[in-house]
C-alpha cells in the first residue's frame, strides 16, 4: 500500500517582480525522506523550504500537507520576539512533561535556555530555534542551515540526532560531510528547475556534472543547426520561393528555443594577488599562556610557522580560537612567552562576523569607499590587485548583477555578504590570509572555487573553521584547542587529526604488564625512547606533515598534466590552459621545496 506523502506541491509557480523564481514545480516528499536541497546562492533554496513550510504564498499551484501532519521550519533568522528568554522560545509549544526535551538539546547545542532574548547573540538565536524543532520532533523537519554558528561537536550531536530520528527531513547546507552523511535523495534547483536524484549528496555532483555535459552538447547542436540554416536563408535564393518558408519558420523557431534557454550562472571570478614574498619564517611563538579573568586560553603553546603553511585551529565555540590567532598576530600581547613575526608580512583578514561590511552602506560605496581600493579622481573605479576596475564590473565577477551595486549591505544573504567580502580581500596583495570561518554561507560550487584559489596561494593560511571537509582539503597542519588552556599540534587536516588522536587514546589504554598476566614487580622497566635531539618540536611536526603534502602535490601536478595533455584545449580555452599551465610550474616548485626540505629535515633528525 503507498504511502501517504508527508507534504507535495502541485504546479507552483512564483515571481518576485521579475524573472520567476519558480515555474511549473512540483515534488513530494514521503515519510522517512532524508532529503538534500541544493542550489547556487540565490537559486531560491531558502524560499522553496518557505514555500513547504507554509511562509510563503505562491502565485499559483497547490501546497498540500494531510490533515495530522506536522512539519516544523527552522529559518536562518528567527523571530524571538514576546519571549524573555532562549529557554522561553524554545519550549513555547511543549507540554510541561516535556520540557526535558530542550534541556537535552541545549547541552547538545551549547546554548543557555536562562540566556535573556535581548542579549543573545545571532548565533544563540538560531540554536535556540534548533533546539525548539528537535525538541517538538515533527513529523516533517525542514533545516535552512542548521550547522551555521555550530562547532564541529555540535554538528555531530545534530548529525547523530538525524541520523537516529524516524522523522522526514529536507536539509540546506554548505557543509559537505554533513550532507553526505545525512541525506538519501537530492533535490537539485538549478535556474527556476527543481530536479530529483533518488541518491544522497555524494553522488550529487557527477549528476550535476553529466546533466551539464549534456545540456553543452544539445546547446553546441542547436548553435550549429542555427548556424547551417541561417547560411542557407542567406546564400539560397529559394529560400524565398513559397515552398520554402516552411523551412524560415523553422530557422525563426530555432533562433526563439536557442534565446528561451537560460544560461548557467558562471563560477565567481575569484583570484587572489600574491603579495611580495614574505620571509621564511612567518611566525614564531615560543611559550605563550594568556588569560581572561579565570579563564585560561593557552599556556605554555609554541609554534613555528614557516612560509606556505596551512594551519587550521579548531574546538569547541568560545574556547579561544580567534584569540590564539590575534595573539600570533602580535593584536594581543600575551601574558607568558614571546611571539616574533617574520619579515615583509603583507596580511589580509576575513572575520567571522564580517565586521568589514558597514550594513547601511550600499555595495557600490562598500568597495569604493575603502581606501585601500580607492581610486584617486575616479569615483566609479576600484583598485584590484594594482589595476583600476569599474565598481559594477568588478561586482559581477562576484556574481552580482547590476542592481545590486546600489542596494545596502543589510539587503544581501549571508552567502552574498561572504563573496563580498572576498571581493574585498582579493582586490588587495597578501603574503598571509587569516580565514575565520570563510565558508559560512557559500555554496558547493563557490566552496570549490575557493579551495582551488587557497591551494594555488603562494602565501600563508591560518583558518578558523568547522567545515571537516574544508578542513581535510586544505590544512597541512591541524592546532586543536581543547579547553583549560591546552593546544595540541597534529599534522594534516581534520581526519588525519582524530586518527592521531584516537591512536594517542588507545596508546594510554593499553594494558600494564600485570593486566596480561606478567608479575609487574620482575619486569624489567622499559627504558625511554632517546629524545630525538636534532630537531624542535614544530620541526618534528613538519617533518611528519611533509610526506602527505608532497603525495598532495604530486596528485595535483598528475590532475593538471592530464588536464593540459587534451591538444585542444589551448584553442577551446585559452585561459584555462594559461591558468593550468602556471598551476602545473607553481605545484612543481612547491614538490621540489617540499623534497628539498625533507631531505633537510631527515638529514637534521639522524643527525641528531
Amino acid at each position: 500500500m503507498a504511502q501517504t506523502p508527508l507534504l507535495q506541491l502541485t504546479d507552483i509557480a512564483l515571481t518576485f517582480g521579475g524573472d520567476p523564481v519558480f515555474a511549473d514545480l512540483s515534488l513530494t516528499v514521503q515519510p522517512g525522506d532524508r532529503v538534500a536541497l541544493v542550489g547556487r546562492n540565490g537559486s531560491g533554496k531558502s524560499t522553496l523550504m518557505k514555500v513547504m513550510a507554509g511562509l510563503v504564498e505562491a502565485d499559483t499551484g497547490a501546497v498540500t500537507v494531510p490533515t495530522g501532519t506536522s512539519v516544523g521550519y527552522m529559518e536562518q533568522d528567527p523571530d524571538l520576539t514576546g519571549f524573555d528568554t532562549l529557554g522561553d522560545f524554545a519550549t513555547s509549544a511543549l507540554a510541561p512533561s516535556e520540557l526535558y526535551r530542550v534541556e537535552r538539546a541545549s547541552e547538545g547545542l551549547k546554548f543557555d535556555p536562562a540566556r535573556p532574548v535581548s542579549t543573545a547573540s545571532g548565533g544563540e538565536r538560531r540554536r535556540a530555534a534548533l533546539a525548539k524543532l528537535m525538541a517538538e520532533a515533527p513529523d516533517l523537519m525542514l533545516l535552512d542551515e542548521p550547522t551555521n554558528h555550530l562547532d564541529i561537536e555540535a554538528i555531530g550531536w545534530l548529525e547523530d540526532e538525524l541520523k537516529a530520528t524516524r522523522a522526514g527531513f529536507v536539509l540546506i547546507s554548505h557543509d559537505r560531510r554533513f550532507l553526505t552523511e545525512l541525506t538519501r535523495a537530492t533535490l537539485w534547483i538549478d535556474r527556476g528547475a527543481v530536479r530529483r536524484l533518488e541518491k544522497g549528496f555524494a553522488a550529487f555532483e557527477d549528476w550535476r556534472d553529466k546533466i551539464w555535459e549534456e545540456e553543452d552538447i544539445q546547446r553546441h547542436k542547436l548553435d550549429r543547426k542555427i548556424k547551417s540554416e541561417a547560411k542557407w536563408a542567406v546564400e539560397g535564393i529559394s529560400a524565398r520561393r513559397t515552398r520554402n518558408q516552411g523551412r524560415v519558420r523553422a530557422l525563426k523557431a530555432l533562433r526563439a528555443e536557442r534565446a528561451s534557454q537560460i544560461t548557467r550562472q558562471g563560477a565567481a571570478a575569484m583570484a587572489l594577488a600574491d603579495g611580495p614574498k614574505s620571509g621564511r619564517k612567518v611566525i614564531e611563538a615560543v611559550g605563550v599562556g594568556h588569560a581572561f579573568g579565570d579563564k585560561t586560553i593557552i599556556r605554555d603553546f609554541s609554534l613555528k610557522v614557516m612560509r606556505g603553511d596551512r594551519i587550521a585551529f579548531v574546538g569547541p565555540n568560545g574556547v579561544g580560537k580567534t584569540t590564539l590567532i590575534r595573539i600570533l598576530m602580535g593584536e594581543i600581547e600575551p601574558d607568558q612567552g614571546t611571539v616574533s613575526l617574520g619579515t615583509n608580512l603583507v596580511p589580509a583578514l576575513f572575520d567571522q562576523s564580517r565586521a568589514q561590511l558597514d550594513p547601511d552602506m550600499s555595495l557600490w560605496e562598500s568597495l569604493t569607499g575603502d581606501k585601500e581600493m580607492r581610486v584617486s579622481g575616479k569615483a566609479d573605479q576600484v583598485l584590484v590587485r594594482g589595476q583600476p576596475k569599474h565598481v559594477v564590473g568588478y561586482l559581477k565577477e562576484f556574481l552580482f548583477d547590476e542592481r545590486q551595486a546600489r542596494a545596502p549591505v543589510r539587503s544581501l544573504s549571508g552567502g552574498e555578504k561572504a563573496r563580498l567580502l572576498l571581493a574585498k580581500i582579493m582586490a588587495r596583495e597578501s603574503n598571509l590570509l587569516v580565514l575565520d570561518e570563510p565558508t559560512n554561507d557559500l555554496d558547493v560550487e563557490t566552496l570549490d572555487l575557493l579551495q582551488d584559489i587557497l591551494g594555488e596561494y603562494d602565501g600563508t593560511v591560518m583558518l578558523i573553521s568547522h567545515d571537516r571537509d574544508f578542513l581535510d582539503r586544505m590544512a597541512t597542519t591541524t592546532i586543536a584547542m581543547e579547553g583549560d588552556g591546552r593546544a595540541t599540534v597534529y599534522a594534516g587536516g581534520w581526519s588525519d587529526y582524530q586518527a592521531q588522536r584516537q591512536a594517542n587514546g588507545a596508546a594510554r589504554r593499553a594494558p600494564s604488564t600485570s593486566e596480561t598476566g606478567r608479575d609487574k614487580t620482575s619486569a624489567p622497566k622499559a627504558k625511554p625512547k632517546p629524545a630525538q635531539k636534532g630537531l624542535s618540536f614544530t620541526e618534528k611536526h613538519r617533518l611528519e606533515a611533509l610526506p602527505a603534502e608532497i603525495e598532495r602535490l604530486e596528485a595535483e601536478i598528475g590532475k593538471l598534466e592530464g588536464l593540459l595533455a587534451d591538444p585542444d584545449l589551448f584553442t577551446r580555452e585559452p585561459v584555462k590552459f594559461r591558468k593550468a599551465t602556471e598551476a602545473l610550474t607553481a605545484r612543481q616548485e612547491a614538490l621540489s621545496a617540499a623534497e628539498e626540505e625533507w631531505l633537510t629535515l631527515e638529514e637534521k633528525a639522524e643527525a641528531g
